[in-house]
């Protein structure tokens, strides 16, 4: 965030979104995934991020262990803040992704394309089959898996 973008030091989710929109092409949808983003940034829900929050979100990103990313992407997921993650939930998220991919993606993405890779993300994630997801099995499940843990360690050598 550029001092010009927050004077104040606060940003406010209409800001948020406007500053995160020029990370990517133009023609991609970044409304949504803004949205869930900023909610994960603004812990307390005050419908504002501080310098502070900004920051020690980044700070878990870029230098936090594999478990302290993994439990703040499950707060990106976790949409309605109840503790767990619903397959609802994913498909919100994959879809907020699949629109900051652009309607210029090749080959276009098909409805039942996403609706397959939910089943897949949450088969996988959901041990116990109860329909729900909870931060300890989201994790048992992230850890266990070699590609999730090599592109989060990515991270690390950012910032």
């Amino acid at each position: 965030m550029h001092s010009l973008d927050a004077p104040s030091g606060v940003v406010h989710e209409d800001t948020f979104k406007t500053i995160y929109a020029r990370f990517f092409p133009k023609g991609a949808d970044t409304n949504q995934y803004a949205h869930y983003v900023f909610n994960t940034f603004d812990p307390d829900k005050t419908g504002s991020i501080t310098f502070t929050d900004f920051v020690i979100g980044l700070s878990v990103l870029a230098r936090g262990s594999i478990q302290d990313k993994l439990r703040w992407t499950f707060s990106l997921y976790d949409i309605n803040n109840d503790g767990m993650i619903t397959k609802d939930e994913i498909s919100h998220i994959v879809a907020a992704i699949y629109d900051l991919m652009g309607k210029s993606v090749e080959p276009m993405i098909e409805e039942n394309t996403s609706r397959d890779h939910v089943e897949r993300v949450f088969q996988k994630l959901d041990l116990n089959n109860d329909g729900f997801v909870t931060v300890d099995q989201f994790l048992d499940s992230c850890l266990k898996d070699e590609t999730i843990t090599r592109s989060l360690e990515v991270f690390n050598t950012m910032l």
